[in-house]
């Protein structure tokens, strides 16, 4: 299955070439037009001689990560791994996960003072990072040496698993959604448009990939597809549930970046209710998407993002609905026939 194997890609930011040949590999099939830029972003187009504005659909393939800083030394840290963060990691959420280190994939889990010897401030507020290590099962630091060297990113090692009533869990909806939903919607779209397919680099640390690849495709009308917060769960008022998995995909109106155009997010929403697709508007300001990037490149671009609502993002265990990733596919590829149609311009 196309969207587990991407979910199990190793691929934190800076270090997307698995995902990369995933994509690579999907999009050749389709016999799309196909390249990758010095930064590493994939950008497929089709119908690129087509009338019409010139579409750019998003996804970002890194995910939120780890990377090893420092061997340790001596009888007490000897072979234990310190790290850093790649992307906004809640360090609350990393004691006991398992984890898979570089190339080779090695498994580690990340370690903390037992409970039962820390003092009882200790015990009041979050580990801070730099007091976690990763341990390897090595001997002592020449045995890390062996497997492992400073520089070398980090993942959770979280399997996909489709659980009831159509959800599913994994480690990196955020964003391999996107990128599932726009790799079906390019597989679905037959029409005549110049739409270009932009998976990217480096989201998660600052929107790098995106900003490359609009000024590379110039496009008139651009969209981000994304995974996005959804609290929704035990304790959370009505106002403020930022999404609702299984309500559909969520359409931007503001958030850390960006204030959507009103004119193509009621373009959306419309297009969405007019195909009896369920959707629903996101409903926090914080967080954003490769669109804070796009929308400033050139002379600046009009659009947005469809998001599909991801619990505990940014987690090593994410949940989503699996009905919210197949609406979101049929709301994009319904919005691609309307402005194919002229049922939108810029």
């Amino acid at each position: 299955m196309l969207l587990k194997e991407l979910t199990e890609a190793f691929g934190p930011t800076g270090f997307e070439d698995e995902v990369r040949g995933i994509v690579r590999r999907e999009l050749d099939a389709m016999g799309l037009s196909v390249r990758t830029d010095v930064l590493g972003n994939v950008i497929a187009s089709t119908g690129e001689h087509h009338p019409g504005p010139r579409v750019m659909l998003d996804a970002h393939m890194d995910e939120v990560g780890l990377m090893v800083t420092h061997i340790g030394e001596g009888r007490e840290e000897g072979g234990l791994l310190r790290f850093r963060p790649l992307g906004g990691v809640d360090p609350r959420v990393l004691v006991s996960k398992p984890v898979l280190i570089g190339e080779r994939r090695i498994p580690g889990v990340i370690g903390a003072k037992p409970v039962h010897l820390q003092q009882p401030s200790e015990r009041e507020k979050p580990i801070p990072m730099e007091k976690l290590y990763i341990d390897i099962g090595a001997r002592d630091a020449d045995d890390a040496r062996r497997h492992v060297k400073p520089g070398d990113p980090v993942v959770f090692a979280t399997a996909y698993e489709e659980l009831p009533h159509r959800m599913a869990k994994a480690k990196s909806f955020d964003d391999r959604v996107g990128c599932y939903i726009l790799l079906e919607a390019l597989r679905r779209w037959k029409g005549a448009l110049p739409v270009f397919g932009a998976f990217t680099v480096q989201e998660e640390i600052g929107l790098r990939g995106a900003h490359a690849a609009a000024y590379q495709i110039e496009p008139d009308i651009a969209i981000a597809l994304e995974g996005t917060v959804a609290h929704d769960v035990v304790g959370t008022p009505s106002h403020g549930q930022s999404t609702v998995v299984g309500k559909g995909p969520a359409i931007t109106v503001q958030d850390g970046q960006t204030v959507a155009n009103r004119r193509f997010a009621e373009f959306l929403w419309e297009t969405a209710k007019a195909r009896n697709i369920p959707v629903q508007w996101r409903r926090v300001k914080g967080g954003t998407n490769d669109f804070g990037a796009i929308h400033r490149v050139g002379k600046g671009v009009l659009g947005g993002a469809i998001s599909v609502p991801v619990r505990y993002i940014h987690a090593p265990t994410q949940v989503v609905s699996l009905d919210d990733v197949s609406h979101a596919i049929d709301l994009v590829v319904a919005v691609l026939d309307e402005i194919a149609k002229g049922g939108f311009r810029p």
